[in-house]
């Protein structure tokens, strides 16, 4: 809200104080009462403003409940095997980089209606355990045959 919104309670549409050659006005008391009138309408407005705009965000807001087991991620605090170094990461001229596999971690099979599918579960270069994903064995000899 623009200060002569707040102290008029309308947006300015023309100029003010214009005061012709010879004009003076006499600052005294009055214009001090005037002044401080104008001071407490303004906060009354900035309050009822504020106001408002609390009670819209109230509106949006809600407890978050958590149980046991949930993860959650906490500020300030840092977990160093969320931070991969840069040294251990080969970056391409145009950015990208391989993700390799290094590990065969577990052998599943994917048992379907009429055929069953040999999985693996590879761990990745540069994750851990938790981020280890499944494959098809065949697809991943082709690719990967040093795993084998």
């Amino acid at each position: 809200m623009a200060p002569y919104e707040a102290l008029y309670g309308h947006k300015c549409h023309t100029l003010l104080c214009w005061t012709k050659l010879g004009e003076r006005r006499v600052l005294g008391p009055e214009l001090v009462s005037k002044t401080e009138d104008k001071v407490r309408l303004i906060r009354d407005r900035l309050k009822a403003d504020s106001d408002r705009q609390k009670s819209y965000t109230d509106l949006k807001m809600r407890d978050i409940e958590y149980s046991v087991g949930d993860f959650v991620f906490l500020k300030y605090r840092s977990d160093p095997s969320h931070v991969v170094s840069v040294e251990e990461i080969k970056i391409k001229p145009d950015l990208t980089f391989e993700e390799d596999p290094i590990q065969i971690l577990d052998h599943d099979v994917k048992v379907l209606r009429r055929k069953s599918i040999p999985l693996v579960k590879l761990l990745w270069q540069n994750h851990g355990a938790e981020e280890a994903t499944y494959g098809s064995e065949d697809s991943m000899r082709q690719q990967y045959p040093y795993l084998f």
